[in-house]
């Protein structure tokens, strides 16, 4: 089967979207699939030409393009008038299009080609549709609204199929804008597990970190972004540093908010600085071993709809911290992989002084469980299969299958 992603970048700082991506395309070619991406990416950026899948860029390399697309709302958006016309020569060319995520051009500028085409396609919404951002972003919402009306919700309503990762994210999605019209599907999502030599790992963490030899340290690794709830991370962890006075914080990811410095402010203010690590992006070696040497990862995330990390901190047999607001948080509670607390100050503050208390047997005996969790519930290869066979059973018969198409005025 041949499959086209439409995404709005390949930039591996973009997070689990893009991820997701990449992972399984690995999967898929290794059972004889194969896998190209269309984006919105100029094709002389750096990424594009790092990507271990094939992309097409349907970006301007233009001076003025780059210029005015910091500018001009509906450039910001990601309009290029390439990705339209590319589809409409190309689609015919793929057995089905899977486009990734909502608000920007990779979305509306697909629908403005394939929604008269034979080439099916559907649509992961990747959490965009999480009412948590309406209440946290009124302005973006007033916007978002519009484009949603004339726009956005055309996406869903023809597609063959809108991808959700977990039952709790579409359960939500129908609650932000109307009207909305789709046909949902729950598939399975996770990440590959992770190879490679564990003391190697270790190693190379502990070259790039300078942490004490021997001592602990709680792990958040995401992106440095206001959702992640890293704020209430930092003044949960010093309201009880001085009762676990052997632990450290690494905080560990891209910041395309800006948002570090302030973060560190906070720190120096709450007399923690000094217990606290800023290594920026990990990957690799570097990433999968900052993971083995946790005494356990924490996302104290706002809103998450599914956390790629989560899955590859479970694949590594640590224990997890997450919210309420992560939206798999009842399958990792139901399978005893982690603590879940609510995503406020109290709630946080409180899941830490637990982990930190719980003797280090017990923090294992999760981390078995999670690694348990991961193998039945979010192993890439079995997942990625899935999917592919439902993208198939949609290409031929398009209501295989299917649920009841969900409609709200």
């Amino acid at each position: 089967m041949k499959i086209l992603h439409v995404i709005a970048s390949v930039d591996p700082r973009g997070g689990g979207p893009i991820e997701g991506v990449f992972s399984s395309a690995a999967v898929w070619s290794r059972h004889g699939h194969e896998r190209h991406i269309l984006s919105l990416d100029s094709p002389d950026a750096a990424w594009v030409a790092q990507s271990p899948v094939h992309v097409i860029a349907a970006g301007s390399t233009a001076g003025w393009y780059k210029y005015l697309r910091r500018r001009v709302p509906w450039l910001r958006y990601g309009y290029t008038p390439r990705l339209t016309g590319w589809l409409k020569r190309h689609a015919k060319d793929y057995d089905a299009v899977v486009i990734n995520g909502l608000w920007n051009y990779a979305s509306y500028g697909s629908w403005r080609a394939l929604h008269r085409l034979d080439t099916p396609y559907v649509v992961f919404t990747h959490g965009m549709l999480d009412p948590w951002f309406n209440t946290a972003y009124p302005v973006k919402t007033f916007f978002k609204t519009i484009f949603w009306k004339l726009f956005e919700h055309k996406v869903l309503r023809d597609a063959r199929g809108v991808m959700f990762t977990c039952d709790e994210e579409r359960q939500l999605a129908p609650q932000s804008f109307k009207p909305y019209a789709a046909q949902p599907f729950v598939v399975g999502y996770g990440t590959r597990d992770v190879a490679g030599d564990p003391a190697a790992q270790r190693e190379a963490f502990a070259a790039r970190v300078a942490l004490p030899a021997g001592r602990p340290f709680i792990l958040f690794l995401s992106r440095i972004h206001p959702k992640k709830g890293i704020d209430l991370l930092i003044r949960g962890f010093a309201r009880h540093a001085a009762a676990f006075p052997a632990f450290d914080l690494v905080i560990a990811g891209p910041d395309h908010a800006g948002w570090t410095a302030r973060l560190q402010d906070l720190a120096r203010e709450l007399g923690v600085g000094g217990r606290i690590h800023w290594p920026g992006m990990l990957s690799g070696d570097v990433k999968w071993g900052a993971f083995r040497s946790a005494a356990f990862f924490v996302l104290p995330s706002h809103q998450e709809n599914f956390g790629i990390v989560v899955a590859e901190a479970m694949a590594l047999g640590r224990p997890i911290l997450i919210t309420n607001k992560v939206n798999i948080w009842r399958e990792i509670e139901a399978d005893g992989a982690g603590l879940v607390v609510n995503d406020d100050l109290d709630g946080v503050a409180a899941g830490l002084q637990a982990m930190c208390a719980l003797p280090e047997a017990e923090r294992d005996a999760m981390g078995r469980r999670g690694r348990a969790c991961f193998m039945r519930r979010y192993d890439l290869e079995e997942n990625a299969m899935s999917l592919l066979v439902l993208l198939q059973r949609l290409a031929r018969e398009p209501e295989a299958g299917a649920q009841e198409r969900l409609a709200i005025a």
